[in-house]
């Protein structure tokens, strides 16, 4: 599929992206603005989100805090009164604390839940109905390899975002032939202020912008599922074939089992860790 025909199918589409303002929200929302896509940014942190929709031209931004659903219904009319009826929701609003499970507080492991979990399931099932009213839409749901590939360190990130990727699955199972495609992103390491303080392994690291292109073909093409990068992806493939003992074995090597407990600079992860305490 050429890069004009990409551009071309993207064009004129209305897309609403949760957490928005920055990180990997942001550049999915300056690629698919890019493509000529009508995007508006839903985000807990409003004036971040008013500057990033600024910046990149974007067709709006609203406070959105994707655990309430007062506040995401009315994220949704007024992206609808904004841009028109929405052809795609990508629900990528997430958040991601380390350490071990069990000196983890009650009310992170709660806010985890809500946010990557919930969250999606909530704005699913606000804009599900007017999809298929209309017989077409898409919602592309921001997963993760974590979700396929059990770490030491985020073990609570790891099952949300399991149940992220069979939600997908059973939403696109449960309403097939109804026009609505759903879609899982599965995203490695990502240099994004989530992995602040941390230390990918060797080739396991992607940019905010490979996932943006990665979900621009997305919306061109619908599949169920897609892993970034992809050579990642393979690897995690691989992984799964290997016999347990031996693919743990080369986790370890990695270091996978360290980077984000022992390994993690807290210095440098204080300023993601403060703001998640102080939006919740």
């Amino acid at each position: 599929m050429s890069r004009q025909y990409r551009n071309r199918s993207i064009a004129g589409r209305t897309v609403a992206v949760t957490g928005g303002a920055r990180g990997i929200g942001r550049a999915i929302a300056a690629e698919l603005s890019a493509r000529g896509a009508a995007v508006v940014i839903g985000d807990i942190d409003s004036e971040t989100a008013s500057d990033t929709a600024s910046a990149l031209g974007l067709a709006g931004a609203f406070r959105l805090d994707v655990t309430d659903p007062a506040s995401f219904a009315a994220f949704l009319d007024r992206t609808r009164d904004t841009v028109g009826p929405l052809d795609v929701l990508i629900n990528n609003a997430g958040v991601m604390p380390l350490g071990l499970f069990t000196s983890e507080p009650d009310e992170i492991t709660r806010r985890i839940l809500d946010v990557n979990v919930y969250g999606v399931m909530l704005g699913t099932k606000i804009v599900l109905p007017h999809m298929l009213a209309r017989g077409r839409g898409h919602c592309v749901n921001i997963a993760s390899l974590a979700g396929e590939n059990p770490t030491p360190g985020m073990a609570t990130y790891c099952a949300s975002k399991q149940a992220v990727l069979n939600f997908t699955d059973s939403m696109r199972r449960e309403y097939r032939g109804r026009g609505v495609h759903f879609s899982a992103v599965l995203p490695t390491f990502t240099r994004t202020e989530m992995i602040a303080g941390t230390r990918a392994p060797f080739g396991l690291l992607a940019e905010p912008e490979d996932v943006a292109r990665a979900i621009a073909d997305l919306i061109a093409r619908p599949r169920r599922r897609v892993t970034v990068t992809r050579s990642a992806g393979w690897l995690a493939a691989a992984n799964k074939l290997t016999p347990r003992p031996i693919g743990e074995f080369m986790t370890r090597r990695l270091g996978i089992d360290h980077i984000f407990l022992e390994d993690v600079d807290q210095t440098a992860r204080r300023t993601y860790d403060e703001r998640l305490r102080r939006t919740r």
